[in-house]
C-alpha cells in the first residue's frame, strides 16, 4: 500500500493570493493593523508560523485569546475572498488525483502549513476535497518538521496496513517540504508549481524532482 502526502499551495493549487489578503484584512479587522508587512516568508511554513511572525512585526502580543480572535476572523476573510481571484487547480492535478484515488492500493492524505479550517475552504472551493482522508495542519506547529509527524500519525490511524517508508511519499513544492517529508522517513517529490525553481529544489536532493505534474505517468511509474 502507498501513501501519498500532498502540500496545497503552489502544490495542488494556486489561489491567487488569497491567503495573504486574508491575513491581511483579518490583522486590520481585529487589530486595526494597516500599514504593509515586510519581509516574512510564507512559503512552506505554517499559518501558525507565519502568524506568530506577524504579531512580532506589528507589536502585537501572542496571546492564546488574540490567536483565536486573529484565527476566526481570518477564515471568515478567506471563505469571501477566495471567489475574487483568479486562482487555479494547477496543471495534472485533477487527473493525477482522480488516477490515483481510484487504485485500491493508495491512501491520499494532506501535509500543509494551511490551518484545518483553511485548508478544507481552499479544497472546497477548487473541488479537491473529496480525495483527501485526513493530514496535518498548521494549527498548532510552529515546525513543518511537526505537522509531517502529526501527517503521518493521522493516516496512520485511518489505515488497516502499517506504513512502510519506502511507499510513504511527500509531494511539495518547496524545501521544507523535502526537509519534513525526511523528518518521517518518507520519498519526496519535489515539483517546481511555486515560488521555487527546479534549481533551487533540486539542491534540497528530493527523490523525483518535476516542472509540474501535468504529466502524471513519471510519479505513477515512481509509485511501481
Amino acid at each position: 500500500m502507498h501513501v501519498l502526502l500532498f502540500d496545497i499551495d503552489g502544490t495542488l493549487l494556486n489561489t491567487g493570493g488569497a491567503g495573504q489578503q486574508a491575513m491581511e484584512q483579518a490583522l486590520a479587522s481585529v487589530f486595526g493593523v494597516t500599514r504593509p508587512t515586510v519581509g516574512i516568508s510564507a512559503a512552506g511554513r505554517t499559518d501558525r508560523a507565519i502568524t506568530h511572525d506577524l504579531f512580532t512585526y506589528h507589536g502585537i502580543e501572542p496571546l492564546p485569546e488574540l490567536w483565536q480572535r486573529f484565527q476566526q476572523a481570518y477564515l471568515e476573510q478567506l471563505g469571501e475572498i477566495l471567489p475574487q481571484l483568479e486562482g487555479q487547480v494547477l496543471p495534472g492535478i485533477e487527473s493525477l488525483l482522480e488516477t490515483l484515488s481510484a487504485r485500491e492500493d493508495v491512501v491520499l492524505g494532506l501535509l500543509t502549513g494551511n490551518l484545518a479550517g483553511g485548508a478544507e475552504l481552499k479544497l472546497r472551493h477548487y473541488g479537491l476535497h473529496r480525495y483527501f482522508v485526513g493530514g496535518g495542519f498548521g494549527d498548532e506547529h510552529h515546525d513543518r518538521d511537526d505537522v509531517a509527524r502529526m501527517a503521518r500519525a493521522v493516516i496512520a490511524e485511518h489505515c488497516t496496513f502499517d506504513i512502510v517508508d519506502d511507499r510513504l511519499w511527500v509531494v511539495g513544492d518547496t524545501p521544507h517540504d523535502v526537509r519534513c517529508g525526511r523528518a518521517i522517513n518518507a520519498r519526496v517529490a519535489a515539483v517546481a508549481t511555486g515560488s521555487f525553481t527546479l534549481e533551487q529544489l533540486r539542491e534540497t536532493n528530493p527523490d523525483q524532482l518535476y516542472a509540474d505534474l501535468s504529466d502524471p505517468g513519471p510519479l505513477l511509474a515512481a509509485l511501481g
